[in-house]
């Protein structure tokens, strides 16, 4: 079953509530997402614990109603 943009932006936000969450679906089908996600609680980690913060996010959809998640993340300027 895929998963909506919603659902992906609102349990991000519920781990990092300070967060500006974009969401694209790349192919229109739902299991094919781009997302960019910029928060404070990043700064002093590495890309990939930033990375492993917004997967801790999602509490294992990713593989399952998530197929793909392309992720980029940054802090605020």
């Amino acid at each position: 079953m895929a998963m909506d943009a919603g659902m992906i932006e609102r349990l991000i936000r519920e781990a990092l509530p300070d967060a500006t969450v974009t969401i694209e679906d790349l192919r229109g089908d739902g299991d094919h997402y781009a997302a960019h996600v910029t928060s404070a609680q990043f700064v002093g980690k590495t890309r990939v614990q930033q990375h492993q913060m917004v997967y801790q996010a999602l509490k294992g959809r990713m593989g399952g109603e998530l197929h793909a998640l392309a992720l980029q993340t940054s802090i605020p300027a």
